[in-house]
Formats: structure tokens, sequence, C-alpha cells
């Protein structure tokens, strides 16, 4: 996730992007800002997902600047020096807030909130675009999945993708061409959207896309081999549901 920090004190700023760097690895600081106006101008220009948002601020604070927004689709997490900032802060929708001087583990806890939030909002966004497309009587005629990697979000066909392979929250994307993505968000994030553009999941682990899958074989276990030349394992618990996405039986 890309991150704005805002606090009108520099040390403040440097605490917390220390913070982030050392135990937030699925952070990235894009910009900093020491009051309201600078954090606006660095707010169209980098588009964050996330937002480290100091309440007490001179000439505008955190609240009064959130209610100068006319829309926002970030993710918010208030920093306080004060307590009694909290109920207020939760009003607005926080994911959470964060009492200075900050500790780590709740650091570490606020990010993952914001984290699954932000993926669970994705995810709606892109089954409220299915649903617009089938409304309208017809697929997307180019649909693509937006696969965030740490360096950069790239935009892929998924015609383009041969399979998914999970790896705890990691999710590794092969393509036709032989690159390989990795994306911080778990595999079953992308099941249900990916069954609509023919993929099929074969193992716990793994997702498959049927148009490269080239045959079934059964020596030593069940595997699916597939046109780049990967073998795939079949689970037990998945063996009759592919059958059936196969129409094997």
């Amino acid at each position: 996730m890309k991150a704005l920090l805002i606090d009108d004190e520099q040390p403040n700023l440097e605490n917390l992007q220390a913070l982030l760097a050392a135990y937030c690895p699925q952070v990235e600081v894009c910009g900093t800002a020491l009051n309201a106006e600078t954090a606006t101008n660095r707010l169209h220009v980098l588009q964050p997902d996330l937002v480290f948002l100091d309440i007490q601020m001179p000439q505008q604070n955190g609240f009064d600047w959130l209610r100068s927004l006319p829309a926002y689709d970030f993710e918010v997490i208030f920093v306080t020096a004060y307590d009694q900032f909290a109920i207020q802060a939760l009003r607005f929708a926080a994911v959470d807030y964060l009492l200075k001087p900050i500790a780590i583990d709740e650091l570490q806890s606020a990010v993952e909130r914001a984290r699954q939030q932000r993926q669970l909002k994705e995810q709606n966004q892109l089954l409220q675009n299915l649903m617009h497309f089938l409304k309208a009587g017809q697929p997307p005629e180019e649909p693509r999945i937006a696969l965030a990697t740490a360096k950069e979000t790239r935009f892929v066909k998924t015609s383009e993708i041969i399979r998914c392979e999970s790896s705890n929250n990691y999710t590794m994307f092969y393509l036709l061409d032989g690159e390989a993505l990795l994306v911080c968000k778990p595999i079953f994030g992308y099941d249900d959207l990916l069954k609509n553009y023919g993929f099929v999941r074969c193992h716990q682990s793994h997702l498959v896309n049927k148009q490269f899958i080239r045959s079934w074989k059964k020596e030593f276990g069940d595997f699916l081999v597939l046109t780049d030349g990967s073998e795939v394992p079949i689970s037990r618990a998945k063996k009759e549901d592919l059958k059936k996405a196969l129409r094997l039986s």
C-alpha cells in the first residue's frame, strides 16, 4: 500500500517513516506533508491507498482537512497524542487510531486492518464492474485485473494469466510471456473473481486458467500439465469439482 504521512512536526514524520520501514514492509511511504494545504496537493499527485493523519495541526486539523475533501477513497489511520480524540476519530470511520508514542504492535495491527479493508473495497469494486457488464448484456471486451506488486500496479488481461500460486498471504501470477508477478494478497481473494473468466481451483494453493491446460497427468499423484510445461497438483478435495469444471464427469 502506498502511504501518505501527515503531521505538523518533522521528527514525528521521520519516526513514523522509520517504524513503517522496519516493521511494516507492505507499506511504501510515497510522501509526507507538514500541513493540510501541502497534504491536499500531495494527495492529488500521489493518490495513496493509506493516510496516516495527525489530528492536531495548526490552521486546519485532521478532521477539518477530511471535511474539506469532496471525497476520498483511501484508508485513514489517525495519529494523536490525546486519547480523547479516539471517539471522534472512529466517527470518521477511520480504520484505526494510534496514540503517540506509537507502539510497534499497534502500528502493525492497524496496518493489517487497513490492508484487509482496502482489499475488501477493491474486490467489491471489481464485483460492481462485473455486474455492470452483466446487466448491460455483454462481457467486458478486454477484461483486466489490477495486480499490485511492490513496485507498481499492473493491469493484466485475464487471458494472459496462465496460473496463480499462493504462499501464505502472497500470490504469484504466472503470465503468458513468461513473467511472474508477486502480489501481496492471498489467493482466495482472486478465486471468485477469476472463475468468471475460466479459472479453476485445483488445489488450495493453485488457481489455473482452463485454456492453458494441456493434460491431466495420473502418475505419482494427480497433476494438471499446462502449456508452459508446468505441473500443478490436484488435491483430493478439489478433484470432483475440477472434473465437473472440465466436463469430465
